[in-house]
């Protein structure tokens, strides 16, 4: 244990963030050693457990499957990353966040770990994924949902057999650590796969490596468009879904409300939990898609709508959601980005929904000044209204000049959209 034990959360993080300083070591050994001191590879964490990776919409098909999986009655954990206010927020037990005592008794229970017999070095990610492994091994419940938090064949997440694996998306992001190359992505995010286990696919422009590593693992495969899929309503405002059951028969849900999220990730979640065992009902799904919400994500507060989409795929979505709601006044971007990630291809996917641009600085080591995004933006041919210090600052402006009718799309990265909840939470007050 350290020489002076931490006595709270906040202390226990950054702990973790000084004794192992690299953020990111991809790499399995160190944490399955640890996890063998903890125990944690024994016996199954859950009855059932449900891993979800991909570059986009992880966490609201994690969310969805959450809330569906409660709605059938059964006891759900579900661990995701990265967080937008609290670490909290990262571990939920039947929808609650984990509390700062239990979050602390898993810090001690992996630092403990970790140091006995010759000491393993583990990252904030890998330390606080395995203090979420033993918490939920602790309560076995009926279900568990892990989130990747990159790649996913050498991600931390992966050192547990998952059940049933999720494949949401695939697209260019955190191109330093998974390379530029999307068939190379598609077999790391395949890494989670298990020998004739479900994998189930919600995209339909996977690469080819994803089937390719399905295939040579036995995992029977269900995908997006042949084997489930969604279709608008006769009633407004709500989905119907097609899908599969285990033994091959066809399922049918009619008249699902719209959660407000991508239906190709809500049509999945469904796909997952029927791969998973669990048979779904009707009243039962439609009263978890009437109440699901994922922070974050397409999240509206009065005219301000803020989503953590940081890349041109996610962009795009966005765009698409926007212009199918036309608003009469204009429609404001206030766009933070981090120096790593491709701000050309999010600005051109953007560029046809928004009206006039407010960019923000980022601070930390991985900076992007407002002034280079604002130059980019330009060379595009958008306007650039004002080029703000910080995100609050930026809000601050444009709350000053919205008119009635005007909206405004938060997005960029995860720290601008922290940033403005904080903003918008404190002017609420």
């Amino acid at each position: 244990m350290p020489a002076t034990t931490p006595r709270t959360l906040d202390a226990w993080l950054e702990y973790l963030e000084r004794v192992h300083p690299v953020g990111i070591d991809l790499g399995l050994d160190r944490v399955a050693e640890v996890a063998r001191r903890m125990g944690l590879l024994d016996e199954p964490l859950a009855s059932r457990i449900i891993t979800v990776a991909g570059t986009n919409g992880k966490g609201s098909t994690v969310a969805m499957i959450e809330a569906l999986a409660r709605a059938h009655g059964l006891s759900v954990a579900a661990y995701t990353s990265p967080h937008l206010l609290r670490y909290n927020e990262r571990l939920r037990f039947d929808g609650n966040e984990a509390d700062d005592a239990a979050l602390i008794a898993g810090f001690e229970a992996v630092e403990a770990a970790r140091l006995a017999d010759e000491p393993v070095s583990l990252t904030y990610f890998e330390a606080g994924t395995l203090a979420a492994l033993w918490l939920i091994a602790r309560r076995r419940p009926d279900l568990a949902v892990l989130e990747v938090g990159l790649g996913g064949r050498l991600d931390a997440v992966n050192v547990i057999d998952a059940d049933v694996a999720v494949i949401t998306t695939i697209a260019l992001d955190h191109a330093a650590f998974l390379g530029n190359e999307l068939e190379g992505i598609g077999r790391e995010k395949a890494g989670i796969m298990r020998a004739g286990c479900p994998a189930v696919l919600g995209s339909r422009e996977l690469p080819a490596s994803v089937r390719q590593s399905a295939r040579e693992r036995g995992a029977p495969v269900s995908a997006l468009g042949p084997d489930f899929y969604w279709q608008a309503a006769t009633v407004e405002g709500c989905f119907d879904w097609q899908g599969t059951a285990p033994q091959g028969g066809i399922l049918r849900l009619d008249g699902l409300p719209d959660p407000g999220l991508p239906l190709d990730n809500a049509a999945t979640a469904l796909q997952a939990l029927a791969a998973a065992g669990i048979v779904l009902d009707e009243r039962r799904c439609r009263a978890a898609m009437a109440d699901v919400r994922v922070p974050g994500r397409m999240q509206w507060l009065g005219q301000w709508c803020l989503d953590v989409g940081h890349n041109p795929h996610a962009a795009g979505y966005l765009a698409g959601r926007l212009a199918a709601q036309p608003c009469r006044g204009r429609t404001w971007v206030l766009l933070g980005m981090l120096a790593d990630k491709d701000a050309d291809g999010v600005i051109e996917a953007l560029d046809s929904v928004a009206d006039e641009w407010v960019t923000a600085t980022l601070g930390g080591e991985r900076a992007r000044e407002a002034s280079e995004l604002a130059r980019r933006i330009e060379a595009h041919g958008g306007k650039v209204s004002y080029q703000a210090a910080t995100p609050e600052i930026g809000a601050e402006w444009l709350a000053e000049r919205l008119a009635a009718d005007d909206r405004v799309l938060v997005c960029g990265s995860f720290f601008m959209v922290a940033a403005i909840l904080t903003w918008k939470q404190a002017h609420a007050a």
